[in-house]
């Protein structure tokens, strides 16, 4: 199917944003270090993983971490599980964390979810601090989460990958695991797939994005 789909690579949560306008299929690509975490996580074994914004950010498009709230506890239920929540500073004290983001922790106590740990975004060592087999593992971060939030709100499909070593994989692996993903959730409705640098100010972002579109293309091309 990837032979008669468009693949584009952007960045920010505006390009996100776009891309999910138009029906596309949208990966978030946020080396340092959110989707490296949420891969992370499914190494351990996780139900579900997702982006949200912090409850205050500068992003130019719409954000709804509400809905990423809703959605986090709707998952949950569909799994019998917590949630365990992924959030920043990386440095800190947990207080710290969680008051950055209020908005989508009381959506998830308002629609009855458990959250179960509200931990920090440390790339492949995150699974090690809390149980993660079988949750829903949300990622509250500025650039990824943000990204993610911008492109769900829109009503896209949104998935995440990353080419950094994980807990389980390395190597070429991580990134080969992004190929596999997207060939996964791709559909006919998509009108093509977005490769999303979380920040155009973050260069590995921005060249693991053009890294996972040339192993697409090379899928393209067999």
């Amino acid at each position: 199917m990837v032979r008669s789909k468009k693949i584009i690579v952007t960045s920010d949560a505006s390009g996100a944003c776009d891309a999910a306008r138009q029906g596309m299929l949208v990966m978030i690509v946020d080396v340092i270090d959110m989707s490296t975490t949420l891969e992370s996580a499914l190494d351990a074994g996780a139900y579900a993983v997702l982006g949200c914004s912090p409850d205050f950010t500068r992003a130019p498009v719409p954000v709804s971490p509400e809905k990423l709230g809703q959605e986090a506890a709707r998952l949950a239920r569909e799994s019998g599980s917590g949630i365990v929540v992924v959030a920043e500073p990386r440095v800190g004290e947990e207080e710290e964390r969680i008051s950055r983001c209020q908005k989508v922790l009381r959506e998830i106590e308002r629609e009855k979810g458990q959250i179960e740990a509200v931990v920090p975004n440390l790339g492949a060592e995150t699974p090690r601090l809390v149980a993660m087999r079988d949750r829903v593992v949300l990622a509250v971060t500025d650039s990824g989460g943000v990204a993610f939030d911008a492109a769900f709100s829109q009503g896209g499909q949104v998935i995440t990958g990353t080419v950094a070593r994980t807990l389980e994989q390395k190597g070429l692996q991580p990134a080969l695991s992004a190929v596999r993903r997207i060939m996964e959730n791709l559909r006919d409705y998509h009108r093509g797939i977005a490769l999303v640098a979380a920040s155009r100010n973050s260069l590995e972002d921005i060249l693991a994005a053009q890294f996972i579109s040339n192993l697409l293309l090379e899928e393209r091309e067999r």
